[in-house]
């Protein structure tokens, strides 16, 4: 049995008085010897061993045998070589799970004093590793082990320590993607469990082991084993069925293809410690369990610690050799090194070490570099000289902040470390986010990436944290950055490790760069594998009605023999026991409950998937779980995620407004105009002269003047330019140039995709950002090619959730020089702003249209933003500077100074310049697809991990929340709130459910589901619309959970992203689509579409067909028992209550077979009504819900039914042949029971297909030809006769006119609807 965790502080500095965590082991430096005694006042950088020794050995001899433990040595190239006690302790029973060893140790702790341990620089062993440091330990007051919620709330827990390219890799879980039930130990436990639970499996299951017992037994025991045996290999064979599916695709996404960084070391300590580990592998394997030679001896291991001393302080030949190899997702390991390229979806949890510009590239060295390199450079030693000379900055917060605030250039964005992601398949945000290398080692040669040392936390499911540390044993004389421990002959340097310093799963690399990074995480412990919820096994609600009928019918067959028992007396039988009487009896009725039935309807679930697979009007759909189909039909609320389902992500800019007039559509031409006027400067050969470049101040160029329409157009254009201009000016978005299809083209990046859409709405109309850096931003006009305003940043204001609004200081070049150059008064001075209308309409001017313009768009479903300018003074600039670089400096509230500065000195009476509309793309005919599904009866709910006004926006433009509707928005509830202030929030809900949406933020749902959870979803589920934003992955699922909980309904999700995928599977019915970054929400759910207004012909359509058609032949099935089993009844009070068998053997099989099962099953095929009445009349679907079809009211109209033809049957029967038990009779009563299952199947078709009547003459043809065949239970002669004849015509007719015209007339006087719309 494993050991649990052991916690232990690593690299910790040692303690002088004694409180280390090493005290059980400490070294007995008696037993060492006197060469061995550390002084207690060595001097700073001294090592375990005292200055006596001269040759810097330690004699491990004299150690005790309790000292065996990991020693990490130090290699040539920079890594670490365990030795052979790694191989002993995974070779060893008993010590723990490997991958706890790589799990357990805390993070690392660095220190600016010096530090004892290390060896002078021809003495490199290091202290114990950190790694084994407490493995062999018992110490009594050791830290239990956290529980998994504190571990996950804990940023500080149990960690994992990663050295990159270390062999072996460490044992972790693989980096494959997984979403199969099932696996091959589990499948048979789990399937059989899941039928069994369902009663009349376990019904038949028990009738057909009662034909074991002799007194029991009725015909053949292969008369109800084989049934049983073939409902089950139907059902588990449809489950292996789709289970090997799941894992087919899994296995595509596994092999997906990536670039991986081996670092590999051809020394011959390496060489052969690959030999001998694969000797004391099969020493270990040959060995017999139990013996000493299982293990290496304490002699081997000290012998073995020895020789590897000798070979330190030797310097490698060839150093560390750096290849690329190109690897399956699924065999990428922590501590491989992933070289990622642009678009390309991460696989794993990344720490990133390197980024660099596509355009300056990322030199990966090969071996064969390495050696040329090596063979230059004296000592043999490698010659890793930074790309990058110059310092670099020693905080690496401090660097995120900066460029957070500012944009680089593409050189630049490459040579800091930068790197932006999509995450929106992760956490649903659609903005991109900034990532930065950590600067120990972004300038780093990827050799040198074999000396770094990494400390990650506990893996956890928060997207938005990390906590770790990144250690590198530098070379002396290599400048880094970070806290450094010196030691003799090389440093160790570290640094803090964040959330901007990774990448995690499934989100994907969005700027033109190439990044180096590390795996930490992989598999089952990445942030998007932790945050979803695991598969389970999905039962329809049909399935649950039908199970429910079966014991209603069970309930009925013990009563009926109990009856029948009674009705001859329980004393009176002779030749058996009551009790052995009504067993028989409930034998002889087990027809009632058809075990066909499941057979039948797995059958049509196959069915319905075919059709849906192979509709063209819904190409490229996938049923990926087909034992719910008819649970399409059956769906009451509809969860939909935003970003890629309900949009396209993609923005553009459609509407502007400059206080006077408005600009949309076609006027956008006009606007075109405007600035092509307004920055027509002259064609002078530099166009860096003053009169070439445009400032604000500067006078708007018109063609003539003089009249009033020429003045009124000077005005309006000139209010266009500032505008134009502001936009061009004001945002974080850097420009990229890339080569596609042999041609060069200008790309944007930006952590929003707002903002990139407003650049290219600046360049469409003639205004091109064609560089910005962090000091500069430059424009361009496109009419000329010529630069036409340059500008020096001063500061950037970034935007965020809580100010809602992004600014900018900008100082405009007027002439001649360089922006470094420029004085700090050679230029205008402007500060920019734009922001969100609710927070900038008390920062700019009074006016009196912004309010009105702002509330026409925000109708219109755009996102608005709102956009102010201010001159400033080079006084006035420099009070502001001072005053905040004086606040940015508080140690107490840093934040709130810096705003209140800004606020102080910039946010007043800003000149309002416009108005800006920004549409989110819709999905295709997304609009009209909401609607028709609001019309039939589904309610909506938007649940998405974006920002609350982008949710409002969406919301509208997609008419998920009708004009005439009010949104009720609840934000910023915290668990500090009063409950009764919560409530009153709710309270308002409650007047007008049906006219109110609710707009609700992640924070107020999450306290809703911890306080208020029943207060909250009963009042939700009442309403029409719900958007929920910032949404976790987590919160998704559990308000699915939650709505089917309370209200029992049937709940859909739908989602595109990898962060949808626990909500889908926690629905009764989950959707995916495919997405363009992924398909882990398509992999994971039952339905796959490929654009979301496939949903609504996949619901009013296939999901009606196939619940309606499931009804009426689970139904039909269920009659065809009854009518059987009534014949029985009849026949045994004929009999004197006997419990003999009517049918028996191939009469009773044939009948639920090839008599009737081809022309009942053909019933999957009906159709009310066509495709296009079933979309003009959504409220058809409507009706589906209350389970009209399949009810106690539709279910006992089929008994009745069923015990009055077979009582006309049977009794007709018996009366008319004059015989209760003879061949006549029973060829009378079986023949008019055929004939009568199949006219009943004929009179419920509504829509006939050539199927159906090929099966009903089919049927008609193999009983006719059977007949001779049936002596054995016919007479034969007696059924060519007449007599024959004429008695089977009348028994059909008068069995089967009367609910037939019953029938008529009900649907004369109350017709269904579907035969309103069809106008019969």
């Amino acid at each position: 049995m494993s050991r649990p965790h052991q916690y232990h502080q690593p690299n910790a500095p040692d303690s002088p008085g004694g409180d280390d965590a090493d005290s059980d082991i400490e070294l007995n430096l008696d037993e060492l010897g006197p060469n061995c005694r550390n002084d207690a006042d060595e001097s700073e950088g001294s090592s375990l061993w005292g200055p006596g020794s001269s040759d810097g050995r330690i004699p491990l001899r004299n150690l005790r045998a309790s000292r065996i433990r990991g020693l990490d040595i130090q290699r040539e190239d920079g890594g670490y070589q365990t030795g052979d006690s790694e191989d002993f302790l995974h070779d060893r029973p008993g010590d723990g799970d490997p991958d706890g060893l790589e799990d357990s140790a805390p993070l690392l702790k660095t220190s600016n004093g010096p530090t004892s341990g290390r060896g002078s620089p021809n003495q490199r062993l290091r202290r114990p590793s950190f790694r084994f440091a407490r493995l062999f330990s018992s110490a009594p007051n050791e830290t239990p082990p956290l529980s998994a919620e504190a571990q996950d709330n804990s940023s500080t827990g149990a960690s994992r320590n990663i050295t990159i390219g270390q062999y072996p890799p460490p044992r972790f879980p693989p980096n494959a993607v997984s979403n199969a039930k099932y696996t091959a130990w589990s499948f048979l436990p789990r399937t059989l469990y899941n039928e069994f639970s369902f009663f009349f499996n376990m019904y038949f299951l028990l009738v057909a082991l009662s034909q074991l017992i002799p007194p029991l037994r009725i015909g053949y025991v292969s008369t109800y084993v084989v049934p049983l045996m073939f409902v089950l290999f139907i059902t588990l064979g449809k489950e292996a069925f789709d289970d090997v599916a799941r894992r087919r695709r899994d296995a595509e996404a596994n092999k997906e293809a990536y670039t991986v960084l081996r670092l590999q070391d051809p020394t011959k300590v390496t060489k052969r410690n690959k030999k001998e580990n694969r000797a004391a592998k099969a020493r270990s394997e040959s060995a017999p369990s139990g013996t000493a030679s299982s293990y290496p001896s304490r002699l081997d291991v000290i012998e073995e610690e020895e020789e590897i001393l000798g070979h330190i302080g030797k310097p490698s030949r060839f150093g560390i050799e750096v290849d690329e190899l190109s690897i399956r997702s699924r065999d990428i390991k922590v501590g491989d090194v992933v070289k990622l390229s642009k678009d390309q979806r991460v696989p794993a949890d990344l720490v990133i070490l390197k980024s660099s510009s596509a355009e300056s590239g990322l030199a990966v060295p090969s071996a064969r570099h390495n050696e040329s390199k090596l063979s230059d450079t004296p000592n043999n030693q490698a010659d890793f000289t930074p790309q990058h000379q110059g310092p670099v900055s020693a905080s690496a917060k401090s660097r995120t902040e900066e460029s957070s605030k500012q944009g680089t250039s593409s050189t630049e964005a490459g040579g800091s470390g930068e790197a932006f992601l999509r995450t929106d398949q992760l956490d649903g945000e659609t903005d991109w986010k900034l990532r930065l290398a950590s600067p120990l080692t972004q300038w780093l040669d990827p050799r040198e990436f074999a000396r770094l040392r990494i400390v990650a936390g506990r893996p956890s499911r928060k997207v938005n944290e990390f906590v770790g540390t990144i250690e590198y044993m530098a070379r002396e004389g290599a400048p880094h950055s970070g806290t450094a421990q010196q030691g003799q002959g090389e440093k160790a340097l570290s640094a803090p490790l964040t959330i901007e310093n990774t990448a995690w799963a499934n989100t994907v690399l969005a700027s033109n760069c190439t990044v180096l990074a590390v795996v930490v995480y992989t598999g089952a412990q990445t942030r998007q594998a932790m945050s979803t919820s695991p598969p389970r096994s999905k039962t329809g609600l049909l399935d649950c009605e039908i199970n429910d009928l079966t014991k209603i019918l069970c309930a009925l067959t013990l009563t009926l023999s109990i009856v029948l028992v009674a009705l001859e007396g329980f004393g009176n039988r002779e030749e058996m026991k009551w009790y052995v009487a009504i067993t028989r009896f409930l034998i002889l009725f087990s027809t009632i409950i058809p075990i066909s039935l499941r057979v039948n309807l797995d059958m049509g679930k196959s069915v319905y998937a075919w059709c849906i697979e192979r509709d063209r009007g819904i190409p490229d759909t996938v049923v990926r779980t087909s034992t719910i189909p008819e649970e399409l039909g059956r769906i009451e609320y509809l969860l939909s995620d935003k970003t890629g389902t309900l949009t396209q992500n993609e923005m553009e800019l459609k509407k502007i407004h400059v206080g006077t007039v408005s600009y949309a559509n076609e006027a956008m031409d006009e606007v075109s105009s405007y600035i092509r006027q307004a920055f027509m400067t002259g064609r002078t050969e530099d166009v860096l002269q003053s009169s070439s470049l445009i400032t604000p101040s500067s006078s708007y160029n018109t063609p003539a003047a003089g009249t009033q329409t020429t003045r009124t157009r000077r005005e309006i254009g000139s209010r266009v330019r500032d505008l134009v201009l502001a936009l061009a000016l004001c945002h974080n978005v850097t420009p990229t140039s890339e080569e596609g299809d042999g041609q060069r083209f200008t790309t944007y990046q930006a952590s929003s995709p707002d903002e990139i859409a407003i650049v290219r709405w600046t360049e469409q109309v003639g205004l091109r950002l064609v560089h910005r850096d962090r000091r500069s931003i430059t424009l361009q006009s496109v009419e000329t090619s010529h630069i036409v305003v340059r500008v020096r940043i001063l500061e950037v204001f970034p935007f965020t959730s809580e100010s809602k609004r992004m600014g900018i200081i900008l100082q405009f070049l007027q002439g001649e020089g360089s922006v470094d150059s420029l004085a700090d008064d050679a230029g205008e001075i402007w500060f920019y702003q734009k922001g969100a209308d609710t927070v900038m309409t008390s920062i700019v001017a009074a006016n009196d249209w912004l309010d009105e313009e702002t509330a026409n768009m925000a109708r219109e479903g755009f996102r608005t933003l709102v956009i102010g300018r201010r001159r400033l003074s080079p006084r006035q600039y420099q009070d502001f500077s001072s005053r905040y670089k004086e606040a940015s400096l508080s140690l107490q509230a840093r934040d709130a100074r810096m705003a209140g500065v800004v606020k102080e000195h910039l946010e007043s009476n800003l000149e309002l310049l416009g108005v800006t509309g920004v549409e989110d793309k819709l999905q295709k005919d997304v609009k009209p697809s909401l609607e028709l599904l609001r019309n039939a009866g589904i309610k909506i709910w938007m649940l998405t991990g974006d920002k609350v006004e982008t949710a409002r926006c969406v919301a509208v433009s997609a008419k998920l929340v009708s004009r005439t509707q009010y949104i009720h928005t609840i934000t910023k509830l915290t668990p500090d709130t009063p409950a009764a202030s919560a409530l009153d929030a709710l309270s308002l809900l409650r007047s007008k459910p049906d006219s109110t949406a609710l707009l609700i933020d992640g924070d107020s749902l999450s306290y809703f589901l911890n306080h208020h959870r029943w207060e909250f979803i009963s009042i939700a589920v009442l309403l029409p619309a719900v958007i929920a934003c910032r949404c976790s992955p987590t919160q998704k699922a559990d308000i699915a959970y939650l709505i089917r909980q309370f209200t029992k309904k049937r709940v859909a999700c739908i989602g595109d992203g990898g962060n949808d995928v626990s909500m889908i599977q926690a629905a009764d019915v989950g959707v995916g689509i495919v997405g363009k970054e992924g398909r882990q929400a398509s992999l994971a759910a039952d339905f796959s579409i490929t654009t979301f207004h496939h949903l609504t012909k996949l619901l009013v359509w296939h999901g009606r067909n196939s619940y309606k058609r499931s009804a009426k032949l689970a139904q039909f099935i269920i009659h065809r028992g009854l009518i059987i089993s009534v014949c029985q009844t009849i026949y045994s009070i004929a009999a004197h209550y006997e419990p003999n068998a009517l049918y028996r053997d191939w009469l009773l099989v044939g009948y639920a077979t090839v008599y009737t099962m081809a022309p009942v099953f053909s019933l999957v095929l009906d159709k009310d009504v066509d495709e296009g009445v079933a979309s003009l009349y959504p409220e058809l679907y409507k009706e589906l819900t209350n389970g009209q079809s399949l009810s106690y009211r539709t279910f006992f109209v089929w008994v009745a039914v069923s015990i009055y033809q077979g009582s006309i049957i049977q009794g007709l029967s018996q009366i008319l042949v004059g015989s209760v038990d003879s061949p006549q009779m029973v060829s009378v009563s079986f023949t008019v029971l055929v004939i009568n299952e199949l006219i009943m199947v004929a009179c419920e078709i509504v829509t006939w297909h050539r199927i159906m009547l090929a099966s009903l003459l089919g049927t008609v043809t193999i009983y006719v030809g059977s007949v001779p065949f049936l002596g054995g239970y016919f007479d034969l002669a007696y059924v060519w006769s007449w007599a024959f004849a004429w008695r089977v015509a009348a028994i059909s007719a008068i069995s089967l006119v009367p609910p037939y015209g019953v029938k008529i007339l009900r649907r004369t006087l109350k017709p269904p609807s579907y035969r309103k719309v069809q106008g019969i």
